[in-house]
């Protein structure tokens, strides 16, 4: 059985500063600076559960009836923590129908699937740059290494940066970046899912608090009857 070299020797720093740093370049000239700071942020979104709309329509019943209890106007002093919520709970104060709210919570929901796209994307992009900045590596080693020959001290240690420059964007790529991408990519369509629930238990309510049209009352001497013609 063949025993495998220490693990000290799979490590060179210059190597992982040449694909790291590559990766993080080739990266950010890809990406608008908005997206790379929510990409970071994203992490964090990988430590939670999925998204869940339970609690979020808990609330809404909640809501709805201190709304038939107490009149519409009572939810203006209640606390949404969720902004596509709390932005459906003032137009339904505000007396906006249920095809407003709707179109609210639809408007919302598409623009938070665009950003989860995008940072996304972000990760995917670094899954793609990571191998081109190991070949980058690979042929700087080559280089170093050709330009040495004549230093055999110096050979080994290009030539490592040559081999383990291929190794590090193939790790990082397979085992760093495109695992978080996928698993950002599910996080999203689990959200964008589970917001569809809140589109009707809103909806009702809207349709439920929205003002009523008032008849016109009617001038004197009009009868709200069908006129009559005299015959003589």
């Amino acid at each position: 059985m063949i025993a495998l070299p220490p693990l000290h020797q799979f490590l060179d720093p210059a190597a992982l500063a040449i694909v790291l740093g590559g990766t993080l370049i080739a990266t950010l000239l890809r990406t608008p600076w908005r997206d790379a700071r929510r990409a970071i942020r994203a992490l964090m979104v990988l430590l939670r559960r999925p998204f869940s709309a339970d609690p979020l329509i808990e609330q809404i019943a909640h809501l709805s009836r201190i709304a038939k209890r107490h009149g519409v106007l009572t939810l203006d002093r209640s606390v949404a923590t969720d902004p596509d919520l709390a932005e459906a709970i003032a137009a339904i104060v505000d007396g906006e129908g249920a095809e407003s709210v709707t179109s609210k919570l639809a408007m919302a929901r598409q623009g938070r699937i665009e950003r989860h796209v995008a940072v996304a994307d972000v990760w995917a992009g670094a899954a793609e740059a990571a191998p081109a900045m190991g070949m980058v590596g690979t042929l700087i080693g080559l280089a170093a290494m050709f330009a040495t020959m004549n230093d055999p001290q110096r050979i080994g240690g290009a030539m490592a940066i040559a081999l383990l420059a291929t190794l590090y964007g193939a790790l990082f790529a397979n085992l760093v970046a495109q695992p978080i991408a996928i698993r950002l990519r599910r996080a999203a369509r689990i959200e964008a899912f589970e917001r569809t629930r809140l589109v009707a238990p809103l909806a009702l309510l809207a349709a439920r608090e929205a003002p009523r049209p008032t008849r016109a009352p009617l001038s004197p001497g009009k009868s709200g009857g069908p006129n009559l013609v005299s015959v003589a």
